[in-house]
């Protein structure tokens, strides 16, 4: 049996979706902001403070391969209301939460390890949303852009492994803007029209690839169309890419690249 530990976005839905239709026996723990899976059958609402509970259900359902899917947002930790086993763990995860959003759950990773639960990859029952090297649309990046997506790679070289920033817009060479934790869509929205600018979501050089994967989908591409930019840029096998065809019939038409290095 496996755990599913779901947060919000269409992602966590579409592995749900796949995990029924592959007929695995799964529990879910609803970590969704509106307890969006509670008409599900074995959804539990658990606190991410009582690691008692939770720990205490994963095995109760004899499972030892848990995923995590949908965005989990960092919770209040003023208000949450701890189990023995969330006293005993707490700290590092506060500790955690002062690096960023990546190292928060690094450090779940690492309790579900400490009591014997293996976390496994986001899309391991979906690995058709990653997808390979190549270009996926009739549109290809220039020479000028080929600058561009080397500069995007060197600086997610670079950066510290849990650093929040997971998308720059790179143009001419030059990074003119970089993902905070509110996400893609907000550092856009910060933006005025970028002609020639491009999208480049990548994962760091250490980050852990079983959560928290690159995320694009068609509001991805109806903001880049907004933004007047050229493309997107993700990396191959390192992606989570929704809607494949919507998405690329959309940049098509709107003469939008997508190229995965």
């Amino acid at each position: 049996m496996i755990g599913l530990f779901l947060g919000d976005t269409d992602f966590s839905e579409i592995v749900l979706k796949k995990v029924k239709k592959l007929n695995n026996e799964y529990f879910i723990i609803d970590f969704s902001k509106n307890n969006k899976f509670k008409k599900e059958k074995n959804s539990y609402r658990i606190s991410i403070g009582k690691f008692g509970e939770i720990i205490k259900l994963i095995k109760k359902k004899k499972s030892k391969k848990v995923l995590f899917a949908g965005k989990i947002a960092k919770p209040n930790f003023s208000s949450l209301r701890l189990d023995l086993k969330g006293i005993y763990y707490m700290p590092s995860v506060i500790r955690a939460a002062k690096i960023g959003d990546a190292a928060i759950i690094k450090a779940i990773i690492k309790i579900l390890s400490n009591e014997g639960i293996k976390v496994i990859s986001s899309i391991f029952f979906n690995p058709e949303l990653s997808l390979k090297k190549g270009n996926y649309s009739k549109v290809k990046p220039n020479k000028q852009d080929k600058i561009s997506i080397k500069k995007g790679e060197t600086y997610f070289n670079k950066i510290n492994n849990l650093d929040h920033i997971q998308a720059l817009v790179v143009k001419d060479g030059k990074i003119i803007a970089k993902e905070g934790r509110e996400g893609t869509k907000k550092m856009l929205s910060k933006l005025n029209k970028v002609p020639d600018g491009i999208l480049i979501k990548l994962p760091k050089r250490k980050q852990d690839l079983r959560m928290d994967l690159p995320t694009i989908g068609m509001q991805t591409l109806r903001d880049i169309k907004k933004h007047g930019l050229r493309g997107v840029v993700l990396k191959s096998k390192k992606n989570i890419f929704l809607d494949k065809k919507k998405v690329i019939t959309f940049a098509n038409k709107n003469k939008i690249f997508i190229n995965i290095i």
